[in-house]
């Protein structure tokens, strides 16, 4: 098949028909119309094979996953995601890998109200950028920056079951199903950030790991952290790792967990305790402090303090 053929076949018309859309894939550019009193979030995240996923990925996993990173995005800063546009390299035209990765970049998309807009697609080693496009109205932007001292730390669902999967991969280790799903269908929060619209003090999500993430927040806010690591939520997998080797790197430091971290006042405890209760499968943990200083402080379930020697994952580590 030709470029333009399949896009035709596989990429046209995916996602949810917005009304907004006056003009998608198929044209030089899209036309998109934005709410009015409302500002436009904008995200871009590109996989590449053997990076951030085995060729081996089940494609339609790979096309749900490409789709998720970004969407987490939006949900940190409180966006309701809008459009996406995708930029495919292929080594080559494989009707049965398309017709999956397509089916799970639309079955996601539809799910969260996203139109396909637009792309491209060439031939080359296997990679895969998303931009995604979202709205937040005017002064509700969920950012890094507002995090006080005093204020609660909390996750949603639970850390470190993609890392662990990735740890069981690069040593032939089986997976459980649960812990494939966890790094190659992730769930991005998107309602979770449009509830703490508001509330949260400072929100991230949490791609690269706890630590480094959180640190973002930190550095934002000028401000410390104390993490108590007895009360991380940590899958029965996760926790039975974590209590076989006392490694904690693991759930602090493993990317592709896509849950998001934010800091809430402690004023508005009440207000997080309604909103819990109307997500959807989406538990919620205090697992630390906002202090004074700059600091990261962690510390152990026996009380003591206990330094991470590694941040998260960096494509360009020094």
């Amino acid at each position: 098949m030709s470029e333009f053929r399949l896009i035709r076949e596989y990429f046209s018309d995916i996602g949810a028909d917005r009304v907004d859309v006056a003009l998608g894939v198929g044209d030089d550019c899209a036309l998109l119309q934005i709410p009015a009193g409302n500002r436009l979030a904008v995200s871009i995240d590109t996989l590449v094979s053997g990076v951030h996923f085995s060729p081996e990925t089940d494609p339609q996993n790979l096309g749900h996953k490409a789709l998720a990173v970004g969407l987490s995005d939006l949900a940190a800063m409180g966006a309701e995601p809008a459009w996406a546009t995708l930029a495919l390299t292929l080594p080559a035209a494989d009707p049965l890998w398309l017709r999956a990765f397509s089916a799970g970049f639309a079955n996601l998309a539809v799910e969260q109200g996203v139109s396909l807009v637009g792309g491209d697609m060439t031939r080359g080693p296997l990679s895969i950028s998303v931009q995604v496009h979202g709205f937040v109205p005017l002064g509700q932007e969920l950012r890094r920056r507002g995090a006080h001292p005093g204020d609660l730390i909390f996750v949603s669902g639970t850390l470190g079951d993609a890392g662990l999967a990735l740890h069981h991969l690069q040593r032939s280790r089986p997976l459980s199903p649960n812990l494939r799903l966890a790094l190659e269908r992730p769930n991005p929060r998107v309602e979770l950030g449009l509830a703490l619209r508001g509330l949260a003090s400072a929100v991230i999500d949490l791609s690269d790991g706890l630590v480094s993430d959180l640190g973002h927040i930190l550095e934002a806010s000028g401000v410390a952290a104390d993490l108590f690591l007895q009360d991380l939520p940590l899958s029965p997998e996760v926790a039975d790792y974590v209590a076989a080797t006392d490694d904690w790197y693991i759930p602090l430091t493993s990317g592709d967990d896509y849950e998001l971290c934010f800091t809430l006042p402690p004023q508005r405890i009440s207000d997080m305790g309604r909103v819990a209760k109307q997500l959807k499968d989406c538990p919620l943990r205090v697992v630390g402090r906002i202090g004074y200083g700059k600091e990261l402080r962690c510390f152990l379930p026996n009380g003591r303090f206990w330094k991470p020697l590694q941040g998260g994952f960096d494509h360009f580590p020094s």
